[in-house]
């Protein structure tokens, strides 16, 4: 909502949405194809997670199982680059590449270090295994 002061009187005036506004259905028709385009993406990106957090899921497992730390932070830093690297090629801006990867990571560690504490406490499993995020 945008408020302005007309001859000192405030007026609050509501921004125009798509639902408010007659499109022309050539325009709509090409926002519904690429909104279908997004929506299939998005579900793209949904799997190919999924399966990364399952290949995560058991590097955090071969990690407990040998003690080895949670966090590796020379791979996060070849991962960090190698990424930035792709989203350059991509032409995807390389700082917002390396925050997404940053927070994939971060939930990484924590799903590794649950990992890790339920193999030392002898629970393995009772936790939950929620998928994992990647490392």
């Amino acid at each position: 909502m945008t408020t302005s002061d007309t001859d000192g009187a405030n007026t609050t005036t509501t921004p125009a949405t798509e639902n408010d506004t007659e499109i022309d259905a050539d325009v709509q028709a090409e926002l519904t194809r690429l909104r279908d385009s997004i929506d299939n993406i998005d579900a793209a990106v949904v799997h190919m997670l999924a399966e990364r957090f399952k290949c995560t899921q058991r590097v955090g497992h071969l990690k407990a199982a040998h003690r080895l730390p949670p966090a590796d932070p020379g791979r996060e830093a070849q991962q960090i680059n190698r990424l930035r690297g792709l989203a350059t090629s991509a032409k995807l801006d390389p700082a917002f590449a390396e925050k997404l990867l940053n927070f994939i990571i971060a939930e990484v560690i924590r799903h590794h270090e649950r990992i890790a504490d339920d193999a030392l406490n002898g629970t393995a499993g009772t936790t939950g295994t929620a998928p994992d995020t990647g490392e």
